[in-house]
Formats: structure tokens, C-alpha cells, sequence
């Protein structure tokens, strides 16, 4: 005689949900901790310099564009608004003699142009001035 005995499957099912809410976790984590340079969205053509030198970012950047237009940091300004918003800009604990200025100006603006933003930015009381180029190819 046989017998019939009923076996059971043993079904294994693996939950994924655990394993989902570490991965966003770790996502979000990378994403919050991630330093992102921030870089002006102001298109320059910036002269060549062979003997150019790497400056840090930080402290005030004045571009001035091919089609006339200047900005401070990222805010359009005019010449005249350019000396106000140096002399309300906030250093710090930094002497305004130490703060550093790096002007930006496309390879198209004129020197005099150039040479009246330097008087604004001494005028202002700043002397450390940086001078952006791109590498010579």
C-alpha cells in the first residue's frame, strides 16, 4: 500500500523594500553632500595667457561681455552701479586691501573699458585684482 503524503513547498520570496529604501538613502546622502562649483552662466571668450596662473573663486568676480554689459557676481549692473555695489559689498573679516577681485572680460572689450573698471574697483578701496585668461594652446 502506498502512502500519499502531501509535501509542501517551501516558497521563498525575498522582499526588496529594505534594499530600496537604503539605495535612496545613500542617493540622497551623495546628493546633500555634493559640493557643486558654481560657475557664472555669462558666455565669455576670455584671452589666452601662456603664463597664466590658477586663482582661487572666491571673492567678488566682475565680467564684463562683449556687447557691453557688466555684472557683478551674477547681477547685471551699470559702471555707476558697479562702484555702489563694491562699497556695500560685505567682506567679512577681511580688509577690503586683502579681498580678492578677479575680473573676467571677453577678449572683444576694449581696454579703456577695462582700464575704467579697474579705477571703479580701486576707487572702491579693493587692491587685489585677478585677471581671468584660459591656458595658451
Amino acid at each position: 500500500m502506498k502512502l500519499k503524503t502531501k509535501r509542501e513547498r517551501i516558497r521563498s520570496n525575498v522582499d526588496m523594500t529594505p534594499m530600496i529604501d537604503i539605495v535612496f538613502q545613500l542617493i540622497l546622502f551623495f546628493l546633500v553632500s555634493t559640493t557643486f562649483a558654481t560657475l557664472p552662466g555669462i558666455k565669455l571668450n576670455l584671452p589666452q595667457s601662456h603664463t597664466s596662473e590658477a586663482t582661487s573663486l572666491k571673492g567678488i568676480t566682475i565680467t564684463a561681455d562683449s556687447n557691453g554689459g557688466l555684472y557683478f557676481n551674477d547681477k547685471e549692473v551699470s559702471m555707476a552701479g558697479l562702484g555702489e555695489e563694491l562699497l556695500i559689498f560685505d567682506t567679512g573679516t577681511t580688509k577690503k586691501e586683502e579681498f580678492p577681485v578677479s575680473l573676467e572680460a571677453d577678449s572683444d572689450v576694449t581696454n579703456g573699458t577695462i582700464v575704467k573698471i579697474f579705477d571703479v574697483i580701486r576707487e572702491s578701496g579693493y587692491c587685489v585684482i585677478n585677471l581671468r585668461t584660459t591656458a595658451e594652446k
